[in-house]
């Protein structure tokens, strides 16, 4: 072990010149107090006291009082401060203007009278909403631990309420109308969210969401991965001492969930451990599908196909962490998550009918059982070396990630009588994922006022992927099974990528109110493809230079003007690459391209923040351009089978804006909502007129939520949301909406809550309508889930902590990467949660 920290320092000097400020020997400065009861002048034992720099919301320094009340607050230089008294039961206490002139001495304010929450005057007290919103130089950071009306759900439902984001009925995220996006837990990417975006959401629960931080313009620490951008979901960490437990739970009449977390901190070892179920059942729909076929000689072929749908769902997520702090400056952290994902959808009555010239010459009835499990492990372990000078730090991070998935389905087809099965078609394709990565960062505060900083590192990336696809056919009811000897039908697929990368940033503040973050970053990537059997593959290497600008200037009044460019690359996942033959329908058949190359694309915006009132408003412009974009490309085979694989054809732009409002009507209502509005053009670039494709068009989005404040700890919450039909190559797919409706009441102390909800209460089933236009296709399908459901939420939390006296910094490694279905203003880029 102590080599291993030798090597980890000497890593540390080839980047920065090591200075180590001598301690002061003399006693330093204190401030201290005495927290007591306004009504009772009883003392107010076990209160936590923190301490911020005049203007600054971030808390520099901290204390929890004894039994009597009395505090003492050290580890701050000479300056201007505020303190925060808080304990549960009480009304914030905020003492302004404390004026610290040296280094060594006592400052007593003395007693410190605290009222009580049911107490406190009206006219004095504020208790509308915390803010739900902060700007950054390339972020906005929406504060999820201050919006209570996801209680109950998951990371979804959080994400449907954050700025620039749009969640469809199915889990699935897009930023600025693009899906292209990179989903960070913690600042680390987890193999479950690699494989499957939407069902890592699924198992984080939002109880257990600090914040969601929306990173539009990344700088060049991260990854060129993410054509629109990284989201980065932040769980709520501590840094305290003592044990904690806590459990929230929820039933409804479309699922369920269940979670155990529980924390403790003793001396300098920090544990936690915990896990979250949730399951999905009664999920019924249909969906309705026309497709018209045309021939080379102008006829037409009309396929009508029906069918009840059902899904059943379950997802878990468990997790244990530790960390040490070997002394003042070094830190130790490792993590092991792992995750299950189960799905089972049906097809039930799957009717499909054949006409020609207006005749029914062919008709079938099937059903269809599609499995989807998956399970998946995140291992990391992570130091990191502070340095007296503060902000600098160096740390070497790794994390180990797989995820094994299984996605089978059996297509079974009746005879002609519609009760006697003819045949069973079965596909089996397990698929693994794997990846490893080493990063050493270095940050470097640079200039004696601080406002510099110098970061660069390097990564390494090494993935691998493997499918193994088989088809089997029987006859019958009781027929066994056996497998179809055709290379394209079943073979093994094994897909190795490495990418290593090294960047450079530099952020500096200039004439008071700018801030510039220039940044490179040159990433090299080296691929190998195989085929088990008779197909072969050649990709060869490439290198991506990623160049990154974010400035801003603050104005007066909290307000903020944002601009930004940046290059972005966006590789193809396994789930374009996989050559397996998903023909679940076998009338609508699809299979990915191993041989696609990355997407690069340019980003441009504009943002303005401005504060009226107790309303908090948002703009951003965008502009975005894509070359070699990744798009589906549909043709027509025997048997008039709609065929759809992938190729790097045409160009994307978007032109779009963003607006967000945050509301504070009174100090018991509050409302937050905003809407996307951008204009799609998509061009495939080709000139043969049978496969030639363009499509333009406005796509819309909205939300909308309010909290408002009862008597008694009661509060009641409106949530909906709504997004217009978007365009795509090959026509459009349809809009839709959802809402929801809260009730909850928070026990003694805060301690928790019980709640009662209702979703999508007025409809019987929400329809979407998609179209696909080709020359030689004409298909309009509708889809239709019942998803209405009513829900009783359950939180609560036992055991007692306390604050520790310094923050830890924990870092992280973060892959912003594959498509799949920075602090500025002089701060580093670091995890202090």
């Amino acid at each position: 072990m102590k080599n291993l920290f030798s090597l980890l320092i000497l890593f540390a000097a080839i980047g920065l010149n090591q200075t180590f400020a001598q301690q002061n020997q003399e006693q330093p400065a204190r401030i201290i107090g005495v927290a007591k009861d306004a009504k009772s002048g009883e003392p107010v034992g076990y209160a936590t006291a923190a301490l911020y720099r005049k203007g600054s919301d971030v808390s520099l320094a901290g204390a929890v009082a004894d039994g009597e009340g009395k505090f003492f607050i050290t580890g701050f230089d000479p300056g201007e401060y505020s303190l925060q008294l808080t304990f549960i039961g009480f009304e914030t206490l905020v003492v302004d203007n404390i004026s610290v002139k040296s280094k060594t001495g006592d400052i007593n304010l003395g007693n410190l009278s605290m009222s009580d929450e049911g107490l406190a005057l009206e006219e004095v007290t504020v208790q509308g909403q915390r803010q739900l919103i902060e700007e950054r130089v390339d972020r906005t950071i929406y504060k999820a631990e201050n919006d209570r009306t996801t209680a109950g759900g998951d990371a979804t439902d959080v994400l449907r309420r954050v700025p620039m984001l749009s969640v469809d009925l199915d889990g699935n995220v897009s930023m600025r109308g693009s899906s292209n996006i990179t989903v960070l837990i913690d600042n680390r990417p987890s193999a479950i969210a690699a494989s499957s975006i939407t069902d890592a959401l699924k198992q984080i629960p939002a109880d257990q969401i600090k914040e969601v931080e929306v990173i539009t313009s990344p700088s060049a620490r991260f990854d060129a991965e993410g054509t629109s951008g990284v989201i980065n979901i932040v769980t709520k960490k501590n840094n305290l001492q003592g044990v904690t437990m806590s459990i929230n739970s929820g039933a409804g009449l479309r699922g369920s969930n269940l979670g155990l977390n529980g924390s403790a901190r003793i001396g300098k070892f920090g544990f936690s451990l915990g896990g979250f179920g949730r399951s999905g059942y009664n999920i019924l729909g249909r969906f309705d599908n026309e497709q018209q076929l045309i021939d080379p000689s102008g006829n037409t072929t009309t396929i009508l196909q029906s069918a009840d749908t059902e899904r059943r769902d379950l997802f878990g997520r468990y997790n244990f962490g530790i960390d040490y702090e070997i002394d003042k400056f070094n830190f130790i952290t490792g993590a092991v998550n792992f995750g299950i994902r189960n799905s089972n959808n049906w097809q039930n009555d799957f009717l499909t009918q054949n006409f020609v010239g207006g005749n029914l010459i062919r008709e079938a009835l099937r059903e269809t059982n599609s499995k989807d499990q998956s399970n998946s492990i995140d291992v990391s372990l992570n130091y990191t070396k502070t340095y007296e000078k503060k902000g600098k730090e160096v740390s070497l991070l790794t994390l180990y990630s797989r995820n094994n998935r299984e996605n089978n389905f059996v297509n079974t087809l009746f005879n002609e009588d519609f009760q006697t099965i003819d045949s069973r078609l079965r596909n089996d394709n397990p698929s693994r994922n794997e990846e490893f990565t080493v990063q050493l960062d270095f940050v470097n505060p640079l200039g004696d006022k601080g406002n510099q900083i110098l970061e660069y590192g390097a990564k390494n990336i090494l993935r691998k992927a493997y499918s193994d696809f088989a088809y089997f056919q029987a006859e019958g009811a009781d027929g066994a099974y056996v497998e179809l000897q055709d290379p394209s039908l079943s073979n093994e697929f094994s897909y190795d990528q490495n990418v290593t990368a090294g960047y450079l940033s530099y952020t500096f503040s200039f004439l008071k109110n700018y801030t510039l973050k220039p940044g490179l970053r040159y990433e090299y990537t080296t691929i190998s493809a195989d085929f088990a059997n008779e197909l072969e593959v050649d990709i060869p290497s490439y290198g991506t230079l990623v160049p990154s600008v974010n400035a801003s200037r603050k104005l007066k009044n909290g307000n903020m003007i944002k601009a930004a460019y940046n290059r972005r690359i966006q590789r193809p996942s396994l789930r374009f690459l996989n050559p397996n033959i998903e023909a679940s329908n076998p009338l609508q058949i699809s299979q990915g391209n191993p041989i696609l190359d990355p997407e690069l694309t340019d980003n441009y915006e504009l943002g303005y923040s401005t504060f009226i009132k107790g309303t908090m408003l948002n703009f951003t412009g965008f502009y975005r351009n894509t070359t070699g974009s990744i798009q589906a490309v549909r043709t027509v085979q025997d048997d008039d089978i709609i065929y759809t694989t992938y190729e790097n054809i045409g160009q994307e732009q978007a032109l779009g804006t963003n607006i967000f409002a945050n509301v504070s009507i009174s100090n018991k209502f509050s409302l937050n909502g905003g809407f996307d509005l951008y204009y799609a053009m998509l061009d495939n670039g080709l000139t043969d007129p049978l496969f030639a494709a363009s499509n333009q068009g406005w796509v819309v989005s909205g939300r909308m939520f309010g909290n408002y404040s009862l008597p008694k700890d009661w509060q009641i919450q409106l949530f909906t949301f709504a997004r217009g039909r978007r365009v795509q190559l090959q026509g459009s797919s349809g809009g839709f909406a959802a809402y929801g409706l809260n009730f909850n009441k928070q026990f003694k102390e805060k301690r928790g809550s019980i709640g009662f909800g209702a979703e999508n209460f007025l409809a019987k089933e929400f329809i979407i309508r998609n179209e696909t236009i080709t020359p030689t296709i004409v298909q309009n399908s509708t889809s239709a889930l019942r998803n209405m459901n009513f829900k009783i939420n359950f939180s609560y939390r036992i055991g007692k902590l306390s604050m520790n006296d310094r923050p830890r910094r924990r870092r992280s490694v973060s892959n912003d990467d594959l498509k799949g279905g920075e602090e500025g203003g002089g701060e580093m880029i670091q995890n202090n949660r």
